[in-house]
């Protein structure tokens, strides 16, 4: 045998071999490994996650590595790291380990004497929202015990809720409503020309608005845990943090503690918003986690923030007859069409949101106490040094959110999070580097932050696991609305990732205004409703983006995106026969492009 390279010295082969086999021979599970390789270290958490001990001779900074790797090759045919022996068989490298783990024939070869106490559930999830609800129920309908731990920590003013997450509590569902409730109020300014006759000065009552909300959303509440109890998965309304492999604490609101232990757990925990972190922002500002049962009328309000949640909140909140105010640090909606969210920004201004562009707040004072009291808001600009000051009733700040990954003990079982925003990095099966310990939703890092898509990840997730699904969560050209007071909808790539991805050159865009009937004899708001499509010229024109502004967004975006998942094109939207006189039918009739410079205004229907 030749030394290796860099080596000019002939190794004593029979020394190094005799080496090798006591290293092997010696330890239960024996890793040839270098300090650098992540395959290595995947195979070494691996055995962590088991409760497994392991020895560990990294090549890299060993005297004679070269040589050892090269006795190894061959002993075992297989010259890569990680080389893997357990009880004195060759395993393999990384995918060969965890093929084996998948399948048993690892904790077989560690043999049966070392196997621990079984443990109480076959799947524990923590987080009782729409994705961890929806994985729980399918393990349990495939016949696995499951529990589920959800546990709200109140907000800065002491709002909490029941089972069910963001979505049912604080999020789409009465944010959907009051969207509703402000579009009743357009409406009845439209019933007039359409005939309607009332004398009596027409008001909105807050109180009773979000009485009959809170109400309907108990009502779920309800039915999420009659709905758990049906399908015999436990569950603890306690705050559960990994204590060591495969066991949790749970802590409920009395302080008292259990703790439990599982094969697998799935992660489902969410996220909250993000506070300013400046002068009287927690104690005197509200968020999204507030407004919705808020037990008094905001009054005059200023909404820091440009995500959808902060133009969603402020478009209500104006259609309801507020004051409102949007203080935006840099562009709007940021990560979606940027044509569509400034044509959503000027809606809203001529509608009477006023808008503060390029300014933050650097402190919140309280003037006076009150339901709603009175604060000064001190604001500086992002461009120079100009500083701002103004009363309101409210500030809501709706800025972004963050991932509640931080306090749950994942650093004890060694999850690695995203430290930057504290999501989860996880491969296509959702599996955190972890192999016993899975994420879904909104925690997942560089993944949608959409309600369906956690409930479908969820399901899928259990049937992978437990019905012999391979069926994974499809991430792409997945729909969505913005449900400001003229919603948005989108599907696929905007415009700008589409000019990133394929080259201006590339691309066709389609686009119109449009005017929905129910508009005309009101006479309002004509030539504000747009659409356009994105088509991909060098693959048969395929619409690879969709976007509608206009009134149903959601429902219009709903139908097209099961089309563009089976392929749309730009010819088949041609050949396809619209609803006449619908908003959606604008899709089968566009034909001027925004590169032809043509007038796309509409003189009728």
């Amino acid at each position: 045998m030749a030394p290796p390279p860099g080596q000019t010295r002939l190794p004593d082969w029979d020394g190094l071999k005799l080496r090798v086999r006591t290293l092997i021979a010696s330890h239960r599970v024996m890793i040839f490994s270098k300090s650098y390789c992540p395959y290595c270290n995947k195979v070494k958490e691996l055995f962590r996650s088991m409760r497994v001990e392991f020895y560990a001779l990294e090549l890299d900074v060993t005297d004679d590595g070269a040589s050892i790797q090269q006795v190894l090759a061959e002993l075992t045919n297989q010259r890569t790291v990680p080389n893997v022996f357990v009880n004195g068989t060759h395993v393999g490298g990384c995918d060969a380990t965890y093929q084996a783990y998948q399948d048993g024939s690892l904790q077989k070869l560690l043999g049966d004497n070392q196997i621990s106490e079984p443990y109480e559930y076959d799947l524990i999830i923590i987080g009782g929202g729409s994705g961890g609800l929806a994985c729980s129920k399918e393990a349990a309908a495939l016949g696995k015990k499951v529990m589920v731990l959800d546990y709200v920590v109140p907000t800065p003013l002491g709002t909490s809720w029941g089972l069910g997450g963001t979505c049912v509590n604080v999020g789409c569902i009465p944010k959907k409503l009051m969207h509703q409730a402000a579009l009743l109020g357009q409406a009845l300014q439209d019933s007039r020309k359409y005939g309607w006759q009332y004398e009596e000065q027409v008001k909105h009552n807050w109180e009773v608005m979000v009485e009959a909300i809170q109400n309907y959303i108990g009502s779920l509440n309800w039915g999420y845990r009659v709905s758990l109890r049906e399908k015999s998965v436990t569950y603890l309304n306690s705050y559960g943090e990994f204590v060591e492999p495969h066991k949790i604490k749970a802590t409920n609101r009395k302080g008292q503690i259990t703790y439990h232990t599982a094969e697998t757990f799935v992660l489902a925990t969410g996220e909250r918003p993000r506070y300013l972190g400046i002068p009287g922002d927690k104690e005197f500002c509200i968020t999204s986690d507030d407004l919705f049962s808020l037990p008094y009328c905001p009054g005059k309000t200023l909404v820091v923030g440009a995500s959808y949640v902060a133009l969603e909140c402020a478009g209500f909140l104006a259609g309801l007859g507020l004051d409102v105010t949007v203080m935006v640090r840099s562009i709007l909606l940021r990560g979606f069409d940027q044509e569509m969210a400034e044509k959503v920004g000027a809606y809203m201004e001529t509608h009477g949101v006023k808008f503060i562009r390029k300014f933050v707040p650097i402190q919140v004072e309280q003037l006076e106490q009150g339901t709603p009291g009175r604060l000064k808001v001190t604001a500086k600009a992002t461009e120079g040094s100009e500083i701002l000051e103004e009363e309101y009733n409210t500030v809501l700040i709706a800025i972004g959110r963050d991932a509640c990954t931080r306090n749950i003990g994942l650093q004890t079982i060694g999850v690695k999070i995203n430290e930057k925003n504290g999501k989860v990095p996880v491969n296509d099966e959702e599996q955190t580097n972890v192999p016993y310990v899975y994420a879904i939703g909104d925690i997942l890092d560089g993944k949608l932050e959409l309600t369906p898509v956690a409930i479908q990840a969820g399901r899928l997730l259990a049937q992978r696991l437990y019905g012999g699904s391979s069926r994974k969560c499809d991430y792409i050209n997945v729909p969505t609305t913005v449900f400001t007071p003229l919603e948005y909808g989108s599907c696929g790539f905007p415009e700008e990732k589409a000019i990133e991805e394929y080259g201006k050159q590339n691309l066709e865009v389609y686009h119109s205004l449009f005017w929905p009937l129910e508009w005309t004899v009101p006479g309002r708001d004509n030539n504000t409703c747009y659409a356009k499509i994105i088509c991909n010229k060098q693959d048969n024109n395929r619409v690879i983006g969709l976007h509608v502004l206009g009134p149903n967004a959601g429902e219009v975006t709903q139908g097209f995106a099961a089309a563009i998942k089976c392929g749309l094109t730009k010819e088949l939207l041609d050949e396809t026969i619209g609803i006449h006189p619908t908003c959606a039918e604008v899709f089968t009739t566009m034909n001027i492009t925004k590169a032809s410079g043509q007038d796309i205004t509409q003189k009728g229907c």
